[in-house]
């Protein structure tokens, strides 16, 4: 994009510097002919008039000449013809290339004086090569203006399509960052509205799956335990209907996981082993910045060799949401570590910080949707909470006081971590 800018600022450039450069020099190339041959007529005409006064008085003579050699161009000649007399010639000879100018003299004479047309070229040549510098100058001038806009024009268009991706990629979390663009910033806005009703649909879907999923396996139960019931009866009939009946509650009940397990097989459909110490330093620092803003201070601490199996813009985002969180209730250094698991193929990543912690009767509540204790959506942490569910992990609050929020993540298999790229194999950019 940025390419198809500059060439197109610079065709314009272009088309506009030979569009006017052009017929600049051609008048200024005419302008310098038309100003010598307009001094030479003055001279002559000057010489002219002299010569017109000698006349009157007399037969004129070579040293009449004489006298208006003075008014004559250095290197030029003054030729004067009158009727029955030879031609009176004054000065040398210029050569072959002259600029001429006649005028006609008393008696049915005429002058004629001319002078070497090399200066005159040189002048045009001089002027000529003044308005070419002075067009390639303006190209150079606006191949510095095109490549500049060019680039403050591709920097938000690189921008909105990290977004979108990042947005494909499960990161909802709105983007303040806007271009003074009209169209841009539109665009932005749509991203946002998207990127908020995407969010809330995800936590709603999750919401949905797990309460369906516990209705029916409480009512299964249920259902199971009655007909347990039934089929220890003493009427033959009754106790064996009662087991065909739970052999279909029982199969029921095994579709229903299996329905379950392919509907987190297929939200984990994108995640892919993470490399927590080139992921986790990212996160860290775009929020780094809005914490020292407010006077504090980002930790990261990060085991070695930890990789998490989970989508990349959903880790994203649910950093991203923890790190908020910090920003606008906690107080203090906030810490981002890694570490691994106690239980085993685990890996634990915390946000925490020096504050006052969590009130006690706000603990039962923090990960319920649309319930906040600081005025806010009260969606970012249930939501955080889905998307660790959608990877497979999950997200707990592990301390009240100081908050510790952590973030479990299953660790890739064998197979899965061929996959990773370590930082000694990546391709500079």
């Amino acid at each position: 994009m940025r390419r198809r800018i500059l060439l197109a600022i610079l065709l314009a450039v272009a088309v506009t510097a030979a569009a006017l450069g052009i017929p600049l020099g051609v008048t200024a190339w005419k302008l310098v002919d038309s100003i010598t041959v307009e001094d030479l007529g003055a001279r002559a005409s000057q010489i002219a008039a002299t010569l017109d006064t000698d006349l009157a008085d007399g037969q004129l003579s070579q040293t009449d000449l004489d006298g208006v050699a003075v008014a004559i161009p250095p290197g030029g000649r003054l030729t004067v013809q009158l009727p029955g007399l030879p031609k009176m010639i004054e000065g040398a000879d210029p050569g072959p290339d002259v600029v001429t100018a006649r005028v006609q003299l008393a008696r049915d004479g005429n002058l004629e004086l001319a002078t070497a047309a090399g200066p005159l070229r040189s002048r045009q040549t001089t002027v000529t090569l003044a308005v070419l510098l002075l067009v390639v100058l303006s190209v150079s001038i606006g191949t510095v203006v095109a490549t500049v806009t060019a680039r403050r024009l591709a920097k938000p268009l690189r921008h909105v399509a990290e977004r979108a991706s990042k947005l494909g990629g499960g990161d909802f979390r709105p983007d303040p960052s806007r271009y003074g663009v009209g169209e841009l910033d539109m665009v932005a806005e749509a991203l946002d509205t998207s990127a908020t009703a995407l969010a809330q649909l995800v936590q709603r879907e999750r919401q949905l799956v797990g309460d369906v999923s516990h209705q029916l396996r409480s009512r299964l139960t249920a259902l199971q335990l009655r007909l347990e019931s039934l089929t220890i009866v003493e009427d033959s009939d009754v106790a064996e209907e009662a087991r065909a009946a739970q052999e279909q509650a029982d199969r029921l009940s095994e579709a229903l996981e299996e329905l379950l397990a392919a509907a987190r097989a297929a939200s984990e459909a994108d995640v892919e082993p993470v490399e927590l110490a080139t992921a986790l330093p990212e996160v860290a620092s775009e929020w780094r910045q809005l914490l020292r803003a407010e006077g504090r201070n980002l930790r990261l601490r990060i085991g070695d060799g930890l990789v998490a199996r989970a989508t990349p813009g959903r880790l994203r985002e649910v950093i991203g949401v923890l790190l908020d969180n910090a920003l606008r209730h906690g107080a203090g250094t906030v810490t981002l570590a890694a570490r691994r698991g106690e239980a085993e193929g685990t890996v634990v990543v915390e946000v925490s910080d020096t504050g006052s912690g969590i009130p006690d009767e706000l603990v039962p509540h923090v990960f319920e949707r649309g319930f906040s204790g600081a005025g806010s959506t009260g969606v970012g942490l249930a939501l955080a909470r889905a998307l660790a569910e959608a990877d497979g992990g999950r997200l707990e609050l592990s301390s009240r006081r100081p908050a510790v929020f952590s973030l479990f993540l299953r660790v890739p298999s064998p197979g899965d971590l061929r996959e990773v790229r370590w930082p000694s194999e990546r391709v500079p950019r």
